[in-house]
């Protein structure tokens, strides 16, 4: 069974953390990745950059709203994600325990979707954009102060 995990970094106790136990930290989680490879539970995964670099995306009367920013206000913003296979719930839950990424956040832990439910599956609809590219109404930029 596919889960996917939503590694969520304090930001408060990160930017505590010195250069050096930064690296290390990060060090540390690459190796439990490619230990989870080796065992064949890793799928995938992805880092991501600080929340300064993030937009969000938002419907609003019909136009789409792109404000600067993480989707809300937080202590915690994620920091990344990876994809396993594991048997069930509670064996996943035993494989992340151990991530080092534990120590500087939280995880969230979700069962993927049934291949017959999810977009980019032969059967599946995909949803485009109303109007598309060059047609209709483009984005509003707002900024968070806006």
């Amino acid at each position: 069974m596919t889960f996917v995990c939503l590694g969520y970094l304090d930001a408060a106790s990160w930017g505590a953390l010195s250069e050096g136990e930064r690296a290390a930290l990060l060090e540390e989680g690459l190796a439990y990745d490619a230990e989870l490879r080796r065992g064949g539970y890793l799928v995938g995964g992805q880092g991501l950059r600080g929340v300064r670099q993030a937009v969000t995306l938002r419907g609003r009367d019909g136009r789409v709203a792109v404000t600067d920013g993480p989707h809300a206000a937080a202590p915690e913003h994620l920091g990344g994600i990876l994809s396993l296979e594991a048997r069930d719930l509670n064996h996943v839950i035993q494989l992340m325990s151990w991530h080092p990424a534990i120590r500087g956040g939280s995880m969230e832990i979700r069962a993927a979707d049934e291949p017959s439910h999810g977009a980019g599956r032969p059967g599946a609809r995909t949803v485009a954009a109303r109007g598309g590219p060059g047609r209709g109404a483009g984005p509003l930029r707002s900024s968070p102060n806006s």
